[in-house]
């Protein structure tokens, strides 16, 4: 992209309005987001029409996409993050490098999980949480995903690279393409070539391919763009890299984590159990998809600004931010709440998953309202360069407490206790949030009056 259009962008993202730049980079990046939950839950919602034990192994195998989504975001986070604040300081070659070194990285990352998940597939599966009855299904499922794992650590990186420069409309339309594929593909090859599970995972690695692709021209086009030229291994760009990524790959891969200690429990009372709380995983990640992509509207203001030193705008984004967010996410939760026991069934039409299903979604829609606060928190951390705090933000809900309250609770209630897990992890994370996020904001203040 030449300096001169950068310059532009480098005045939009500086001086436009606050309220109408983050909703125009919002829109986008919320759809990139909801589409990207949307892949799972296609799988889910098909697959359900197969049978209980095949929609235990979509839930079983999230695990595996989510990790390789972590290294995406590994990648993508870190090195976007770096490009928002270089294009602050109109560093735009540097910005270049980075670009190029998060893709290529990303996708040899990719290359070595195809390689290693194909070897150890069945042990992986097992790993997982999958049963005796389970696992056939799980290991079909995670074949094609394996095989896709390329693509989609690069598409998470161009994705996350162009949403950081202020061009999320472009990287919608990959993510968008690739997502209206698999809905429309998933019934072809699941019941009209009756290849069941299988189908739905060769549905979600074809659409990720043409992702994958879309992105690239994007990219390339449309954004800073990606060079093999520029690609180095220099320690510099790496440990820029793992300083803005490490706080994403803790929230995904201990989320990945969390989730397979959640279906090993569950596993331990019925493969219902197991598709119950995959369900309702994923309803919860469509809703909080929504929240992510809103906040990835804010994370471009947020580094730009924050790089070009305007924290009061850095700030006063910020709080917009929370504040819309918690109105639409009370509406989201009592919506929940009230229709769990008619959502359930749209995934699986079986009375134990819908009887375990409604509770666990209602326990998470009484602090999904808390939610906005706590991710919004943790992205402006991440973006301006914080990576302690932002880590231990990432951490706090999918794992520092999600995963004791899993076993304490498990153990002292049974399944009862199981299906509050998340809510009891949301009420501990948002009190480590609350002077996190105060410390960070009296800081911006402090540097503003210097």
């Amino acid at each position: 992209m030449a300096n001169s259009n950068l310059d532009s962008q480098f005045v939009k993202m500086t001086e436009s309005k606050i309220e109408p730049l983050v909703l125009k980079l919002a829109v986008p990046s919320i759809i990139s987001m909801l589409v990207s939950s949307l892949y799972n839950m296609a799988d889910t919602f098909f697959v359900g029409q197969v049978g209980t034990s095949a929609t235990a192994a979509v839930g079983v195998s999230f695990t595996l996409m989510a990790m390789i989504q972590a290294i995406g975001f590994f990648f993508g986070h870190g090195s976007g993050n770096y490009i928002s604040r270089a294009m602050g300081n109109k560093e735009y070659s540097k910005a270049t490098t980075m670009a190029s070194v998060g893709f290529y990285s990303a996708v040899a990352v990719g290359v070595l999980i195809t390689v290693l998940g194909l070897i150890f597939l069945k042990p992986l599966a097992v790993f997982m949480g999958s049963t005796k009855t389970i696992l056939p299904h799980a290991c079909e499922y995670m074949k094609y995903i394996l095989l896709a794992a390329p693509f989609m650590t690069g598409s998470f990186v161009l994705n996350n690279q162009l949403r950081f420069q202020g061009r999320a409309m472009y990287s919608m339309i990959g993510i968008t393409a690739g997502g209206v594929l698999n809905i429309l593909l998933d019934p072809l090859f699941i019941f009209a070539f009756d290849m069941k599970v299988a189908g739905a995972a060769l549905a979600t690695m074809i659409s990720q391919g043409v992702s994958f692709v879309i992105l690239i021209i994007m990219a390339s086009k449309k954004g800073i763009g990606i060079d093999f030229h520029k690609l180095t291994v220099k320690g510099y760009y790496y440990k820029e890299i793992f300083r803005g990524g490490i706080p994403s790959l803790a929230r995904q891969g201990c989320g990945s984590l969390s989730t397979l200690c959640l279906n090993n429990v569950a596993a331990g009372y019925s493969d219902a159990a197991v598709a119950a709380v995959s369900i309702v995983s994923k309803l919860m990640l469509f809703a909080m998809s929504a929240l992510i992509g809103y906040g990835q509207g804010f994370q471009p203001v947020c580094g730009v600004n924050y790089g070009a030193g305007n924290y009061n705008r850095v700030k006063k984004a910020y709080w917009f931010c929370v504040k819309t967010a918690t109105v639409v996410q009370i509406i989201f939760a009592v919506t929940g709440f009230v229709f769990a026991p008619k959502i359930i069934p749209l995934f699986r039409d079986d009375p134990a998953v819908i009887n375990i299903g409604s509770i666990v979604l209602r326990w998470q829609c009484i602090t999904f309202p808390f939610s906005g606060f706590n991710v919004l928190s943790n992205m402006m951390a991440q973006t301006i360069g914080k990576a302690v705090k932002a880590t231990v933000l990432a951490l706090s809900r999918q794992f520092l407490f999600f995963v004791p309250s899993i076993f304490i609770l498990n153990e002292v209630f049974g399944l009862q206790g199981l299906e509050a897990a998340q809510t009891s992890a949301d009420i501990c994370a948002l009190i480590v949030c609350i002077p996190i996020t105060a410390s960070l904001l009296k800081e911006m203040k402090s540097s503003q009056s210097e």
